[in-house]
């Protein structure tokens, strides 16, 4: 008898293993949530994220920072310092999303750009409602 080794396609994917994010990561997108008051904290795959309208459009996964963009602005990160679309789980990205590059994670001016117009963006989005 010959055990099935292959998985089927109805099987589920393993989920991988969460780490926590670096206090480093937490303090600096608390920091860069200070300029941002309207914007709601929340959880969101047990990690910091920042909401608007229902909508998020910043928050920390494991060791990376990710931000909700417009296209024409995601096209723009992506071409100015290669960043990654936002992948929780390999291969499968998150519409709308980019890993915020390390070079801009340094820079607080530049941070505070980014997450202006990706919370702008998203106040554009048809508001959720409450949980």
């Amino acid at each position: 008898m010959v055990k099935a080794t292959a998985k089927s396609k109805t099987s589920k994917r393993a989920m991988p293993a969460f780490t926590k994010a670096p206090e480093e990561m937490v303090r600096t997108f608390e920091n860069a949530m200070k300029d941002f008051p309207m914007a709601t904290p929340r959880k969101m795959f047990g990690y910091p994220a920042a909401f608007v309208n229902g909508n998020m459009f910043a928050g920390l996964f494991q060791e990376r920072m990710f931000l909700r963009l417009s296209d024409e602005d995601r096209t723009a990160i992506r071409k100015e310092y290669g960043t990654p679309l936002f992948e929780p789980m390999p291969g499968r990205p998150m519409r709308g999303y980019v890993e915020v590059p390390r070079y801009v994670l340094k820079s607080p001016r530049l941070l505070r750009a980014w997450l202006t117009k990706g919370m702008e963006y998203t106040k554009t989005l048809p508001a959720k409602g409450k949980r």
